[in-house]
């Protein structure tokens, strides 16, 4: 009997949630730093075998949304409550348990198994972790509680065997080769936004969204052109930098790592440019592919 579902990972921003999948799924498809608010769309990885295929969802941490663009991160994180077979619920030490309370409330009336995931375990005491074991358990009761940490591995394998105990008799959603749903450029511009959050401070990251204009492949090479697109004129001067240093660094640094993903040469090609509010833009939003309805 072969075994397939979607396994949906759902949380606040920050409790390393893009970690995880990547640590479950064994390919760097979320891109993971120590800034909030890092996903914006929701990644799925799918994991193999003969008999067995588990579709793994990362989504958008969940927030109250202040403008059009967090408000579609909300609806991809609202939907994966929709079609999940199970869902991880992911949280940390650090964060309460009463943040977000009504979509834990949504999450407590799920008729799926839940598995309420509390990472970062090596940033406190057994008797603290107890205390958030006892706190999250009430809240949740009919969920599995299982303390990780995600960034050193520690329980994933554990995570992992449940998840593949609850997952139902199915045949596979996707070919057996195929090991997310999301195309090249995706990954383009997700690699590159990654570097413009560990190097620029403050509101930039958060006003940056990146196009490939350009993707063209043959056996040893990629050449790409791609478009880092910023709500201001004062954010292009600071993404480019003096005399273009800063914009080269973030070229540089994304170069090195889409050569190691795709395994090939890349010549890439950075550009800047002004779109005005586009966070607030449903057009603009849109034409991104967020997703607003």
């Amino acid at each position: 009997m072969h075994k397939a579902g979607f396994v949906n990972i759902v949380g606040n921003p920050n409790v390393g949630k893009s970690t995880l999948m990547n640590a479950l799924v064994g390919e760097r498809i979320s891109i993971a730093t120590f800034k909030a608010q890092t996903t914006r769309h929701r990644i799925m990885g799918i994991y193999n075998t003969d008999d067995m295929q588990i579709v793994f969802s990362d989504t958008p941490g969940v927030l109250k949304p202040v403008y059009k663009l967090q408000e579609s991160m909300l609806n991809f994180s609202t939907s994966a409550l929709a079609d999940a077979d199970v869902l991880l619920y992911v949280t940390d030490v650090v964060e309460t348990a009463d943040k977000h309370s009504d979509f834990v409330e949504k999450v407590s009336k799920m008729e799926v198994p839940v598995l309420l995931l509390i990472n970062k375990i090596d940033l406190t005491n057994q008797e603290k972790l107890v205390s958030i074991v006892e706190e999250w358990s009430a809240l949740l009761p009919k969920a599995e509680v299982i303390p990780i940490s995600a960034k050193s591995k520690f329980n994933v394998d554990y995570v992992m065997k449940r998840v593949k105990d609850l997952l139902p008799d199915s045949p596979p959603y996707f070919d057996k080769d195929q090991w997310t749903d999301k195309p090249a450029r995706f990954f383009v511009t997700e690699i590159i936004r990654e570097k413009i959050l560990l190097y620029y401070d403050k509101e930039i990251p958060y006003s940056v969204e990146v196009v490939v204009e350009q993707f063209k492949e043959d056996e040893h090479k990629i050449l790409i052109h791609a478009v880092i697109y910023v709500e201001r004129e004062s954010q292009k001067g600071i993404i480019i930098g003096r005399q273009g240093r800063a914009l080269k660094k973030v070229a540089s640094e994304a170069r090195r790592d889409l050569e190691r993903f795709f395994g090939k040469s890349i010549y890439l090609e950075t550009f800047v440019k002004v779109d005005k509010d586009w966070r607030s833009s449903d057009k603009e939003l849109r034409n991104f592919g967020y997703q607003l309805d």
